[in-house]
């Protein structure tokens, strides 16, 4: 029996989506995460998958920070981003840092299920309008995501607040740790990117960043 992980904080697309899954995948085993929580939570518990579909949009990710960490702790998994934002360039990035396929939400149920199958059967799946433009260098980004995964899941968290333009103090609040604590994490950041300041920190993550969609 397959075990297939959705990770989508909104619970009509998460039933659309266990609806393609069960067209696709008879008798497959849906486990749901609605967070970056639930799904370091999954990672702890190491929690094994066939396949993985992602919101990019999530409660605690940042960009394509979520496909990242979930590309990065289940390696030998195909790991699908399904968005309701479908510009090319969303998907040729979500492909540059590690997706396997790229569905948009705007799909049918129909649509989907037939993408999930040529997936699993080994196609790197994308929509058909963005076939139409060059395909994306996978190493353009590749500097950028192994300097992203020697974070520890602390300093993710905080590299996603310092995303958000959040301040040391507030960062201490959200996450119950001291000020000093913060400061640490910032310093170790910092090293890890190979930056020396939070100006450089955030342009040096730029390119994590998407807007979100009109509908999200």
């Amino acid at each position: 029996m397959m075990k297939i992980l959705i990770a989508d904080d909104h619970p009509l697309f998460r039933a659309a989506l266990r609806q393609a899954v069960d067209v696709s995948f008879q008798r497959a085993e849906i486990v749901e995460a609605d967070s970056l929580a639930s799904l370091e939570k999954l990672g702890e518990d190491q929690v094994p998958f066939d396949l993985i579909l992602l919101d990019l949009h999530m409660p605690g990710t940042h960009g394509f920070s979520g496909l990242i960490y979930l590309r990065e702790l289940y390696r030998k998994v195909p790991v699908v981003v399904i968005s309701a934002n479908e510009a090319v360039e969303v998907v040729q990035r979500s492909l540059q840092f590690g997706a396997d396929g790229f569905i948009p939400k705007s799909a049918s149920v129909e649509a989907m299920t037939r993408a999930l199958s040529r997936i699993m059967d080994g196609e790197r799946w994308v929509p058909e309008y963005a076939r139409r433009h060059a395909p994306p260098d996978p190493g353009e980004f590749a500097g950028m995501r192994e300097r992203i995964t020697q974070l520890t899941p602390q300093q993710f968290r905080v590299m996603g607040m310092l995303m958000e333009g959040m301040q040391n103090k507030v960062i201490a609040y959200e996450l119950d740790v001291s000020e000093a604590t913060v400061k640490a994490h910032m310093t170790a950041i910092f090293r890890k990117l190979g930056v020396r300041n939070r100006t450089q920190a955030v342009l040096a993550l730029k390119d994590l960043a998407i807007e979100p969609p009109g509908l999200e």
